[in-house]
């Protein structure tokens, strides 16, 4: 885990990066009624906004609530790792969800100038089940994994 503020940097970066993409090929997916190879490549045309959407989210707001809530409940040195480790997670994912998909309703649904709760409420919904599993069993093992490499305690 990141243990400085350049580290929280690079961390956050990776960790956007792999959930940003995945969402937008899922959500592509979801408006094209299957998934097919070009949305793969499709999916970098959105990344860089929504990248920096979720760079900053989670930086300035869902990072730092997120650890407070972890915290709240496990305490480091106490309880296990995993358990503090999945409670970010979790807790993260709780908020970065419906906050990205606010941000992909207002810049990406053709609805919106009539519809824009009913959008962001759906987009929501429907995002979520992907955003747990894909960060539980996926991206969060990927990151921290590379992550571990790149910083290896000491």
């Amino acid at each position: 885990m990141p243990k400085n503020l350049k580290q929280e940097m690079i961390y956050t970066v990776m960790m956007v990066c792999v959930m940003v993409y995945a969402m937008i090929c899922y959500n592509i997916a979801m408006d094209n009624g299957s998934m097919e190879n070009w949305i793969f490549f499709a999916a970098f045309g959105e990344l860089p906004i929504m990248g920096a959407a979720g760079f900053l989210l989670d930086l300035f707001v869902a990072g730092p609530i997120a650890k407070k809530l972890a915290f709240a409940l496990f305490q480091p040195g106490q309880d296990k790792p995993i358990f503090l480790i999945l409670a970010i997670s979790v807790c993260s994912i709780w908020l970065m969800c419906p906050m990205m998909s606010f941000v992909a309703a207002v810049l990406f649904q053709d609805e919106l100038h009539r519809q824009l709760l009913s959008v962001w409420v759906e987009l929501t919904v429907r995002n979520f089940p992907m955003a747990f599993f894909w960060q539980l069993f996926a991206a969060g093992p990927l990151v921290r994994i590379v992550f571990g490499k790149l910083f290896p305690e000491k």
